[in-house]
Order: structure tokens, then sequence, then C-alpha cells
């Protein structure tokens, strides 16, 4: 194997196991609240939602640190910590510090996912990156299709096990990494990027997430719902600030002038608030409504991800021949599609061929149609020298996105008694129906045509939440 295949092995495992376990941990929900008897679904949702919160705040800062202190030593270090903490999350007495350890492991992926992206950015040939990237980025979409199974496989011994996994899998990855990879880093220079940026972004966004998950129980008139909001609109308009004035920003402001990209990001966020509340609420369906156990469940959410793996790959190549704007239209509409026939077919009895087969494979065309066309959208008018930052705000858009769905859909099901969770859900389709809608609404918006951009049609969306490396920002 020549050594810059063995490179791109070695970051793919430590992609591989970041996002397996977020889609494992999704599949683990009932369990984990199960086990800490009592806790509320608004509590328990920050599990998920601390993750996605810290990733979208550090994922760039932490992509240019890597550049400028050395991508193998940050992989490296990101390995460990994800596998520290996810030690951590295994042992965790109660959920306060579950979420903690989640944060340490969002923290952690953070600086390993980019700086995976840098080595293999730095060991290839111009005229292989696309190939390599591509095959990088599938890794995502792989860890997405093995991630239901593997987990209700795990979690016929404890939920604690989807953390426990990590241990060998990330102490391996670390020792091969330190003999085998090659270390690189941008020349000094340049300003810092801006590490108070991202903390503001982070706390603005978990005090709106709070409020969004907190508004049924407290009540929406309640002064500590509308403080947390006004909290969290002043602190996003203080990142904007920042982000208008710091010569590192984690945002260029600039970028949002440009059209494919502005509007690009804004239908990624609308729908991957529907894709992780759908991520949910699939599980609880399953799982709480029926009363599947945890594998069972694993292998029948199975055919979604797998419908979108197959339609991702030739959606990007479609977008890049008739433009991104036909194409993210129909994944919009294709996506709400599936959960109307939910809402029309599901009831308390289970039926899944009949009923919930159908709707898993109609979305999951749209999701394939929609992580196959997006990226694309976003970086086809940047210059080449903003590729890297463009994609890194997209991942960014992405976790922003999934943070609030799962919010919202959490606020929606409003800690439901036993036999009430169906009705819950329902009114969650009806989210996710209208965040297809509105994704569709907000691509039309796209250029009828874009350049086709460098690795446009080999770069799974699922996956390019990771790219805020490997070129200078």
């Amino acid at each position: 194997m020549q050594q810059r295949w063995k490179v791109l092995f070695i970051t793919s495992i430590g992609v591989f196991m970041a996002s397996l376990d977020l889609f494992i941990v999704n599949i683990a929900f009932p369990q984990i609240a199960a086990d800490f008897h009592g806790v509320k679904l608004s509590d328990l949702s920050w599990v998920l939602n601390a993750y996605s919160i810290v990733v979208a705040a550090v994922l760039v800062p932490f992509g240019r640190f890597a550049d400028r202190v050395g991508r193998k030593r940050v992989f490296i270090a990101g390995v460990l910590g994800f596998t520290a903490a996810s030690l951590l999350a295994a042992a965790a007495p109660t959920v306060p510090l579950l979420v903690a350890a989640r944060v340490l492991q969002a923290a952690a992926g953070a600086l390993m996912i980019p700086a995976s992206l840098g080595i293999i950015l730095s060991v290839f040939p111009a005229s292989e990156r696309a190939v390599a990237v591509g095959a990088w980025s599938a890794v995502a979409g792989v860890a997405a299709a093995l991630g239901p199974p593997v987990g209700g496989l795990l979690l016929t011994l404890s939920w604690r096990w989807i953390f426990l996994v990590n241990l060998p899998i990330g102490l391996l990855t670390a020792a091969v990494a330190l003999r085998s990879l090659p270390e690189s880093r941008e020349r000094e220079g340049g300003a810092r990027p801006d590490a108070l940026g991202a903390v503001v972004l982070a706390a603005g966004i978990a005090l709106l997430t709070t409020a969004i998950v907190k508004g049924p129980d407290w009540g929406w008139s309640d002064w500590r719902i509308a403080a947390a909001f006004a909290a969290a609109a002043v602190l996003i308009a203080g990142f904007g600030w920042r982000s208008a004035h710091h010569p590192a920003p984690v945002i260029e402001l600039p970028l949002l002038r440009v059209r494919s990209f502005a509007v690009g990001n804004l239908a990624t966020m609308v729908f991957f608030a529907g894709f992780a509340a759908m991520l949910l609420g699939g599980v609880l369906l399953l799982t709480e409504v029926w009363g599947y156990s945890a594998l069972h469940a694993g292998v029948a959410l199975v055919p979604g991800p797998l419908s979108a793996a197959i339609f991702a790959a030739p959606a990007g190549k479609l977008g890049s021949r008739i433009g991104q704007r036909p194409v993210g239209v129909a994944g919009g509409l294709a996506f709400g599609s599936g959960f109307i026939w939910l809402i029309e077919r599901v009831g308390v009895h289970a039926n899944y061929a009949g009923d919930v087969l159908p709707g898993l494979i109609i979305g999951g065309i749209g999701v394939g149609l929609l992580v196959g066309s997006l990226p694309g959208a976003v970086t086809a008018e940047l210059p080449d020298d903003r590729f890297a930052t463009g994609t890194a705000v997209f991942g960014m858009a992405r976790q922003l996105g999934s943070a609030i769905g799962v919010a919202i859909l959490i606020a929606l099901l409003a800690n439901p008694a036993p036999g009430e969770l169906l009705a819950g859900l329902r009114r969650g389709w009806w989210f996710m129906v209208g965040t297809g809608v509105a994704t569709s609404l907000i691509s039309l918006a796209l250029a009828p045509k874009e350049r086709e951009p460098l690795g446009a049609t080999v770069l799974p969306g699922a996956a390019l939440d990771v790219a805020a490396a490997g070129e200078k920002i």
C-alpha cells in the first residue's frame, strides 16, 4: 500500500469513530432514558444537543488551530481526547455528567476531523485529491448506514457499550498514527482564530436551544424563557459584531454576500433541523410506540440511510450538470413527502412494511438528493482559496440546524405520558414536512446553473461538516 493511501486509511478510522458515535447515540436514546429514571426528555436531549452545539462553535477555529500547530499532533490529540471522553461517558452516573462527557467528545471530534482532512490534502497530489477526499468523506455515509444496527447490537449489552467500543479503536488508531502519519502545518503568521467568538456563538445557541426545549415545561410566557431568548439574541448579535471586526473570525461575513453560499447554508440549516429530528423520532416510534428492541429498531432503520447513500453521489453529479436548484427542490419535496406518508399511515399497531418502510425510502431519497447537492450549492461561487472556509461554514450550519431540530422535536413531544407519544410524533412529522417544503422554497433562490467546484461531485454532504482544514483559511 502506498504511503498516502495508508495515511487516508488511518485518518478515516478516526472520522468513522466520531461519525458512528453520533448515529449510535440516537438509537441508544430510549435505553439511556430508561436507565436514568425520572429524567425528562427535555433534559436528556442535551446528550444530543451538547455535541452539536460545541462542534458548530469550534469546528472552524480548531481547523485553523490544526493548521498552525501541526495537523498530526492535533489529530492524535483529538483521537486520544475522544477516547478519554468516551470512557467518561460510559462511566457517567448522572445525566449532567453524561452531557459534560459529550461536550468533551465534541471538542475532541472538532480537533480530530478537520486535522484528518488537512493531513490527507497535504500528502495527495492535486490530481488525486478529489478521489481521496471522496473516499474519506464516504466514511460518514458508511457510519450512517452501520450506526443503527451496530448500536442495536451493542445495546443488547448496555448503552454504555456504545461509548466503551471507542476505547480499543481510539487507542489503536492513535498508536498507528503516531508512527505512520506525516506532520504538516501552515507557516507562522496571521491572526489567531477568534476563540472568544466561538464561545459566544456556543453560548448563544445553547440559550436558544434551552428556551425551545424548556418552553413546554416552564411555559412560553415564563420570564426565564423570555430572558433566554433575549440573551441568545444579544450573544448571536455580539458574535456577528466580532465576526465583522476580528481579523480571523469564525465566519467571514463577506462570504455571506455570495448568493449561493448564503442561500445554500440557509437551506442546509433548515434541512438538517428536520433530519436530526427524523433520526430521533424514528427511534422513538419503533422502540417506545411499537415496542421494538433496540437491535430490531436499528435494523429496521437501515433502509433510510441506505437510500440516502444510493442517491447522494448521483445527486452531486446531476447537480453539477443541470444546476443544484432543481435537485435541491426535488430533494426537499421528497424528504417532506416521506413524513406525509407516515402521518397518513402510522398508528399504534406495528405495520413496518406497509406503514414505515415506504416513508423511510421516500424520505431517504430526499436526504440523498439534498446531501448530494447542497455542498455543491454552498461552494459553487466561492474562489478556490475559500473552498475550505466555505465547507467549514456548511458544517457549522449543519450542526446548528441539528441542535435546533432536536430542540423543536422535544418541545413538540412535551414530555408525553405513556400512550401520548404518537400524538407528539405526529406533530414532529408535520415539523419535518415543513422543513422539507422550506428547503425546497429556499433552494428556488439558488442560481439556475453553477460552475462545478473542486470536488463537488465526490463529496457526500453528510461528511462536509469536517472540511475546516487542509488549506489556510
